[in-house]
């Protein structure tokens, strides 16, 4: 991997804490999650202006993605409305490069070296190991810990289908441009179903999610879509993980979320395994 992509995916990271970090903080988390997607549009509408449209052998992972990213933003609106962020985020980030790097390994045939392997293993330990956060009364959140696994499981699926389906593209943002337009196509014909309220409430009160998360969110996943094309999907989806450093400091800094022994020795491995996957080739 080279400098580019690295501080690339670091960057994608920081942006996709801060959007995680101002949904879990606002008060209503539908209109959060809306605004966050559908700010997704003007950004995209932009894009492709400027981008080829992608190539139509790309068509069929463009679908599939759109119904995976729409799965998970689900499932992460369900996590956040019942566990904290620092220990949502976590198992929902930290399962997901394991996931990943199985895949890949086994069945997609991508040759990685020793070294990425361990740097893989050491960054979702890291990450996972805040699955043992405890809540404020003492006890394990098990449902919230759930909905993060599962959410996880979305993230795996959509980085291995958006991966594949960018350098089949042969325009990475052209590609999630489009992606992103369809989701929020999707996810507004479910708001009419379930909770036509939020689409009234979004124009109300969230408006500075729609810009803010809205662009933080496009341009974070803009990123790690252009780094599928130039790096092993496992190892992007391994460092784009390590938002959960920023998701600690942002938690604890601004969401007053308690901080513990545990959770600074999870991010110390996280940024271990992170430094070993930037120079793991040299290894």
């Amino acid at each position: 991997m080279t400098s580019i992509v690295f501080l690339a995916v670091i960057g994608a990271a920081l942006l996709h804490a801060t959007w995680n970090a101002l949904l879990k903080g606002g008060t209503d988390k539908y209109v959060g999650m809306a605004a966050v997607v559908l700010g997704h549009v003007p950004f995209a509408a932009l894009a492709l202006s400027q981008v080829p449209a992608p190539d139509p052998q790309s068509f069929g992972y463009l679908a599939a993605g759109v119904l995976l990213h729409g799965g998970y933003q689900i499932f992460l609106l369900h996590s956040y409305r019942v566990g904290d962020l620092t220990q949502v985020y976590p198992i929902a980030r930290g399962s997901a490069p394991l996931i990943v790097a199985l895949v890949s390994v086994a069945l997609l045939g991508v040759a990685l070296a020793p070294a990425e392997i361990l740097a893989i293993v050491v960054i979702g330990a890291g990450i996972l190991s805040l699955a043992v956060t405890r809540r404020a009364d003492g006890l394990r959140n098990g449902k919230a810990a759930l909905f993060a696994l599962a959410t996880g499981g979305f993230i795996a699926s959509y980085s291995l289908v958006d991966g594949i389906g960018a350098r089949l593209a042969g325009t990475s943002v052209g590609y999630y441009s489009w992606l992103a337009i369809c989701n929020a196509a999707l996810t507004t014909l479910y708001l009419l179903a379930v909770r036509p309220v939020t689409l009234t409430d979004l124009g109300r009160y969230g408006k500075t999610m729609f810009v803010i998360g809205g662009g933080a969110s496009f341009i974070a996943y803009s990123l790690v879509t252009w780094a599928f094309t130039q790096a092993p999907i496992a190892l992007v989806t391994a460092l784009r993980e390590t938002s959960i450093v920023f998701a600690l400091l942002i938690g604890v800094g601004f969401l007053r979320e308690r901080l513990s022994l545990s959770k600074l020795l999870s991010t110390f491995v996280t940024l271990l395994g992170a430094a070993l996957l930037r120079f793991a080739r040299h290894l």
